[in-house]
């Protein structure tokens, strides 16, 4: 049987889970990247709940994944908590035809402008890989071009 999960975990506890440092989770909260572990008197120990350490990676998840800036991170992850309210409105039962259109008109805003950043970053990969790819074509016509190595065949 496994134990209960915990409703509070300590930074080092978070930092761990996520494979980051207190450090990185400090400055996430201070950019606005994360939520300011609630409630804590100065001096006591910030606290976590395990959605906070859900969030935590999958921002470093998509920093890594895409080569974000924080910036980038930040306009991501903002993007993603309009698109939650939305969600939540939504959900709450919104009779008005005319809002239904404009929760899905500003959530499809919002996918929007993460696809264009998704997209930017996947061109500047293939643009990278081309390069790469020419230079590679252009390292094996040199070599080519060059006399055969003692023993090596041509």
């Amino acid at each position: 049987m496994s134990a209960p999960a915990r409703a509070e975990l300590r930074i080092g506890e978070v930092a761990k889970l996520a494979g980051t440092t207190p450090r990185t989770i400090r400055y996430y909260e201070e950019i606005g990247l994360l939520p300011i572990s609630g409630g804590r008197e100065p001096g006591a120990h910030r606290t976590y709940a395990e959605s906070d350490v859900e969030r935590l990676t999958e921002l470093l998840r998509l920093k890594d994944l895409l080569g974000l800036s924080l910036e980038e991170l930040k306009q991501l992850a903002e993007a993603d908590e309009a698109r939650d309210a939305l969600r939540r409105e939504w959900r709450g039962g919104v009779a008005d035809p005319a809002r239904r259109h404009e929760i899905l008109d500003e959530s499809l805003g919002h996918i929007g402008r993460q696809l264009a950043l998704v997209r930017r970053r996947r061109e500047e990969i293939v643009g990278l890989e081309t390069e790469l790819l020419a230079k590679r074509r252009r390292a094996h016509e040199l070599m080519r071009e060059l006399p055969a190595r003692d023993g090596a065949p041509a």
